[in-house]
């Protein structure tokens, strides 16, 4: 055997670069990677053109940063050039080195960049198919943009400093049967992802001044948390984690689609829809790496996304200097909260959870009418060795006041109770949620106030007339049960006197 010795064992290019092809990037997240650079490089607008000419089509992104010398490029266009261990500005976005090249690899063989800084243009380009047909298989990246994309280089000189990058042979993109209307609906795509990833970036245009084009149009920013609407249920404070620098957790439940309008309900879906989104949406400097995700926590074994919860969505911020603790991916689409936060998350998690579960399934009517101690329910809810199982509240005075006047009728009543609580179709009802993703209309919802208010009044009656509550207590009595809590003002309106006649 011989002794110890150092071999030089260099990766095939070709073969590396086709392997780091599979990373599994989409292109609006490869995108993203790449305005993570432009932002780095303090640029304030962005501009993506998608210039559709069949399988010749390119997509563009220019940007007015602060541009790179020729060893600037050369370094920034070389895989593997950062150590992602080495300290980073506080506002970088980047971690590996890798984003530039590797985004684009998933998307295009022809990569070319070109930046213009100190009077100078610089250009370089990634050609794939010239990489798999050198003879040595060599890393070789070329000089200059290819003799026929020279034309698409020419927006960089309306700017002092900045830079430009070109995708062309878009083979991940522009597959058999790929047309002009698959690419209109990818740039739909691209623009509701940047404008969820970047959205605490572009409303904090006061002090980025950042601002993203798709084809000269501003993509506008997308708030998960629908911050500042009059209908939202819940929101908490900013907490912070004591004993990691930068952790800041702030938890929202949005409304419920009853208290929402068509357009906002369909906007506030977000791209992948209501249950796809709920959950903990994670942050690096604003940037939004994760979105929807309950990060593996959960009590006893993991949540899943469910449409009970998925009103629930709560904010995570963590400092770029926590990549390595949070396991953060070079595609920044996976995070994973070290040991010693986790039972912190959940609590809040679970707490969150609990009350996005209670709006969804009262529909939003959760917190209505003054009233003191807890709603007195119709259904409770008894739980044994065996699961489950729902009763009625014979306290509730729709029900105590029939107990009370049935008489001879009492057996037959109870019977007829325990058949209902026996027969609910639980199973009918999960299924119809699931498949609707909406709670069954209950408490009224839907039914025109005269409705209401003829319940209102048989109860109101029996309770003053016949049970001898005063006016005043039969309405403390009817706010504190449900579903009439849902309707202070109406209870409000019952008259003080009533006589036999009325």
């Amino acid at each position: 055997m011989r002794p110890n010795l150092a071999r030089h064992a260099p990766p095939k290019a070709s073969a590396m670069i086709e392997s780091l092809r599979g990373l599994g990037y989409t292109t609006a997240t490869a995108l993203a990677d790449i305005i993570d650079n432009c932002i780095a490089a303090n640029a304030n607008k962005v501009d993506i053109n998608f210039i559709w000419l069949g399988n010749k089509s390119v997509i563009s992104i220019l940007d007015n940063g602060n541009g790179m010398t020729e060893s600037e490029l050369d370094k920034g266009m070389r895989l593997g050039e950062i150590n992602p261990l080495e300290s980073r500005e506080p506002t970088d976005l980047g971690r590996f080195g890798l984003g530039l090249k590797t985004a684009s690899f998933s998307q295009c063989r022809r990569l070319t960049v070109a930046s213009r800084k100190n009077g100078d243009i610089n250009c370089l380009r990634w050609d794939l198919d010239f990489i798999a047909t050198s003879s040595d298989d060599g890393w070789y990246m070329l000089e200059g943009a290819h003799k026929e994309s020279e034309n698409l280089l020419t927006p960089l000189n309306s700017y002092d400093s900045g830079s430009i990058v070109l995708w062309e042979i878009l083979d991940r993109i522009i597959t058999p049967g790929f047309g002009e209307q698959d690419f209109l609906d990818l740039i739909d795509k691209v623009e509701q992802h940047l404008a969820m990833v970047f959205h605490r970036l572009l409303e904090d245009n006061k002090r980025t001044g950042l601002k993203i084009f798709i084809n000269n149009k501003a993509v506008n920013p997308w708030d998960p948390f629908l911050i500042g609407h009059p209908s939202k249920p819940w929101s908490s404070p900013e907490v912070r984690f004591s004993s990691i620098n930068g952790v800041v957790i702030e938890c929202h439940v949005l409304p419920h689609k009853d208290k929402l309008t068509d357009a906002e309900f369909q906007s506030a879906a977000g791209p992948e829809g209501w249950t796809a989104q709920q959950g903990f949406y994670v942050y690096r400097n604003k940037r939004l790496l994760i979105a929807g995700t309950w990060l593996g926590l959960g009590q006893g074994r993991a949540w899943i996304r469910d449409e009970a919860h998925r009103l629930a969505r709560i904010r995570l911020d963590i400092s770029n200097s926590a990549d390595v603790d949070w396991k953060i991916d070079i595609r920044k689409s996976v995070a994973r909260p070290p040991i010693n936060i986790r039972s912190w998350l959940t609590k809040y998690a679970e707490d969150t959870r609990s009350r996005a579960r209670r709006v969804f399934a009262h529909r939003g009517k959760i917190s209505t009418g003054p009233r003191v101690g807890p709603v007195l329910a119709v259904w409770k809810t008894e739980k044994f060795s065996g699961g489950v199982r729902y009763r009625i509240d014979l306290e509730h005075p729709a029900v105590k006041s029939v107990i009370e006047d049935a008489g001879n009728l009492l057996p037959q009543i109870n019977a007829m109770f325990r058949i209902i609580e026996e027969t609910i179709p639980v199973q009918r009802i999960w299924i119809d949620t699931a498949e609707n993703k909406e709670t069954p209309r209950t408490d009224f919802i839907g039914e025109p106030s005269a409705e209401v208010i003829r319940i209102l009044e048989v109860m109101y009656r029996n309770l003053v007339l016949r049970k001898g509550s005063s006016p005043e207590n039969a309405r403390k009595q009817l706010l504190g049960c449900e579903p009439f809590h849902n309707y202070p003002d109406l209870v409000a309106a019952l008259p003080d006197h009533l006589n036999e006649d009325q």
